[in-house]
């Protein structure tokens, strides 16, 4: 018997293939460019289940009302009609007019949800209330739906869960922007395709070893209250250690001053994907990522020698570090487990 989910929840084979039959006529049929404008050509209409239910109470009311010759009740009818025919108007104009502008997202490693934005704008004069956004059932499962709530001064944006399952570039599904405003009686729908990927980062590998120890000739020191040399005096704070206290320079500015030290850090840290020679191709991957949140985490400047790749740093902060695990993550897919 056909069902429209199989016991495991997805949709059979026929009920997906007459989806994809339906969604090759719609608008968008490919990926395009951001930002674009929605008209009425891209903007589909159908009543909902309690739109077709109102509709056959609607006909009953006419044929009831014309056999019994009831003008009352033919005139209520009509004039049910005609809202019911304005609300779908209404519906359509909800979205026509509607611009997207961007969609964006920050890097997540594999596996976790990433965050999708879509921001939009509109014409301020016209209330928009009611838009959502999904993913029309093209992902194995289903998305976070969100409302477009916040179109105040014509402008707004809605967020989105996108699954990630490996690293790399992540094509973004066609989502599909609807409402059922004014009455609930039609469900308006447009669809949004940007050809704009994003990036996912390789997932860090889980309780390796800890980043390698430095090698270089910039060597790195930090503040730190039990260092080996002394780097400064400062004012006292409260919760201060009595022993830091420095109490000749003390008595001699009449106020309490610390002694800051500084601890070395070692040089920079090189992460070679040639030391990793006895990891699997993707374990490599794994520890260097990890290596890297690692290093960035520590405050220490890392560099980062990827085969034929120039090698990266020395250096750290976000973009530092944003540059290292993008290399990461779009190293091939398939490169056997050579170096």
């Amino acid at each position: 018997m056909f069902t429209l989910s199989d016991p495991d929840g997805t949709r059979p084979a026929r009920w997906r293939r007459l989806r994809a039959l339906a969604l090759s006529l719609t608008r968008p049929r490919t990926p395009e460019t951001l930002p674009v404008g929605i008209d009425r050509r891209r903007v589909y209409v159908l009543p909902t289940r309690f739109g077709l239910f109102y509709s056959a109470l609607l006909a009953g009311m006419g044929v009831g009302a014309l056999n019994y010759n009831n003008n009352p009740a033919l005139l209520l009818c009509l004039l049910l009609g005609g809202a019911g025919l304005a609300s779908l108007i209404a519906a359509q104009m909800q979205l026509t007019g509607l611009h997207i502008t961007a969609i964006d997202a920050e890097p997540v490693p594999a596996g976790e949800p990433l965050l999708l934005r879509v921001y939009a704008q509109a014409d301020p004069a016209r209330v928009r209330r009611g838009l959502r956004m999904d993913d029309d059932g093209m992902l194995d499962h289903r998305g976070l739906e969100t409302s477009l709530l916040n179109l105040d001064q014509g402008r707004g944006e809605a967020e989105f869960l996108l699954p990630t399952l490996q690293r790399g570039w992540l094509d973004v599904p066609r989502l599909r922007i609807y409402t059922t405003r004014p009455l609930g009686l039609a469900r308006a729908w447009t669809y949004v395709w940007s050809d704009a990927p994003l990036l996912v980062y390789a997932t860090p590998e889980r309780n390796g070893p800890p980043v390698p120890g430095g090698s270089g000739e910039q060597a790195q020191t930090r503040l730190h209250p039990t260092g080996d040399d002394v780097h400064h005096l400062r004012g006292y704070r409260p919760g201060d250690a009595r022993r830091a206290i420095a109490w000749k320079p003390s008595a001699r500015r009449d106020t309490l001053l610390v002694r800051e030290y500084e601890q070395p850090l070692g040089a920079d840290v090189v992460l070679d994907w040639q030391q990793l020679g006895h990891l699997a191709y993707e374990a490599r991957i794994s520890r260097l990522a990890r290596w890297v949140d690692e290093a960035e985490r520590d405050g220490r400047r890392y560099r980062l020698r990827l085969p034929g790749h120039p090698e990266l740093g020395p250096d750290r902060g976000a973009a530092h570090r944003h540059a290292c695990l993008r290399s990461l993550a779009l190293l091939p897919q398939a490169m056997g487990s050579g170096p």
